[in-house]
């Protein structure tokens, strides 16, 4: 088994540092003591502490400065102040790995000046293992600092490394905003079913496995998903009148429609526009 002879601090300790220190101490891959969380917050660094036996910081520079690996996880809002408060204070030879939305390498890596920037996008369900993380890095990265990026990332389930930075916005609305779209669908399922009579711890069993199965069905049958949606709909039946109701309801355009706004607003969260001005120039 792989593991890392490297000291990592988390700046920002909020769910998703949460996921990746869980991830790093379920695999194995490096002590907790090894592990350095820094916030705002004493309470959360102490509920980490007492839940990992990881060591909490509220100072984020105290650190910064004793990490090989030096994890950015903070609110894209919360990121210029961060940088600033950085600059200087991670050693020459660290990586830096930013989970943070928009946020290109070379903002990073200016704002730092620190050559060594690992870009990724983890989701959701990195929380539990099954993540998935698309992930660049900068020029200067060196290679083993791309295979300690690639253990750290593959502890919140799968990664994807590309060569073109350009990926990660796409990946931000694809996958990384994913989990969004499939709770929601989940959600308006188990509406549905209640609304037909189902009571809906009922209904919330049927929906959930139904989708489980499905994407399982899926992976094992390696079809195209049009190929597996026509083994379900017989002419005239069931499934016909459902899907033709989805197709008059604009369902996959909806669908499309949805992830490129949320391409464009990873775009604008990258140039470090506020929703707010977004909403008054659209």
């Amino acid at each position: 088994m792989q593991t890392l002879q490297a000291t990592i601090a988390l700046i920002g300790h909020g769910v998703m540092a949460e996921a990746i220190i869980g991830g790093l101490i379920r695999k194995g891959l490096t002590p907790a003591d090894q592990i350095l969380a820094a916030g705002p917050r004493a309470d959360r660094g102490e509920e980490l502490r007492e839940r990992y036996h990881i060591r909490p910081y509220t100072d984020n520079r105290s650190a910064a400065e004793q990490a090989d690996v030096v994890i950015l996880s903070i609110k894209p809002q919360r990121l210029d102040r961060v940088l600033e408060n950085l600059r200087g204070h991670i050693r020459a030879d660290a990586l830096v790995i930013s989970i943070v939305a928009g946020a290109s390498i070379d903002k990073i890596s200016t704002q730092l000046e620190h050559s060594s920037i690992v870009r990724a996008m983890p989701n959701t369900p990195g929380q539990i293992g099954e993540g998935i993380t698309v992930w660049v890095a900068s020029a200067n990265t060196s290679p083993s600092q791309i295979e300690m990026a690639r253990l750290i990332l593959g502890a919140l389930g799968q990664e994807v490394f590309v060569e073109e930075e350009n990926y990660l916005d796409m990946a931000t609305a694809l996958s990384g905003t994913g989990p969004a779209y499939v709770f929601m669908f989940l959600e308006a399922m188990i509406d549905a079913g209640v609304h037909l009579g189902f009571p809906r711890r009922i209904a919330e069993q049927l929906v959930l496995q139904t989708v489980s199965g499905s994407v399982e069905y899926s992976r094992r049958k390696k079809s195209h998903p049009a190929a597996l949606r026509n083994e379900v709909t017989s002419p005239g039946g069931t499934s016909a009148e459902a899907i033709y109701y989805l197709e008059k309801a604009g369902f996959r355009t909806a669908i499309s429609r949805a992830i490129w706004a949320a391409y464009e607003r990873s775009q604008e969260l990258g140039k470090g526009k506020p929703s707010s001005q977004l909403k008054e120039s659209t």
